[in-house]
């Protein structure tokens, strides 16, 4: 009885720990951009693992992979200095 139970546990969950992907709708970006919609692997922290990394291919569309995992990414943080002003109150 532990066996069929433990086969059937075993079947239902597989699946859904096998996921690897997931879809997303189409949708307009706050700058009018279209994006259409597809699919996209689990966000997760391993940059290796990621459809566009090199060694890998994406199963829906056949390219592979051209970007370099290890290469250093681009800061998105920097904002451009601006000098202090002081508040001055409008009467």
């Amino acid at each position: 009885m532990r066996g069929i139970l433990f086969s059937l546990v075993l079947v239902v969950a597989t699946p859904v720990l096998a996921q690897s992907s997931n879809s997303v709708k189409g949708h307009v970006r706050s700058d009018g951009t279209y994006v259409a919609p597809h699919y996209r692997t689990n966000p997760d922290s391993r940059a290796t693992n990621n459809w566009s990394s090199q060694g890998n291919y994406n199963p829906y569309t056949g390219e592979t992979g051209r970007v370099d995992p290890y290469a250093p990414k681009a800061s998105s943080t920097y904002k451009p200095y601006k000098p202090y002003k002081p508040y001055k109150p409008k009467h």
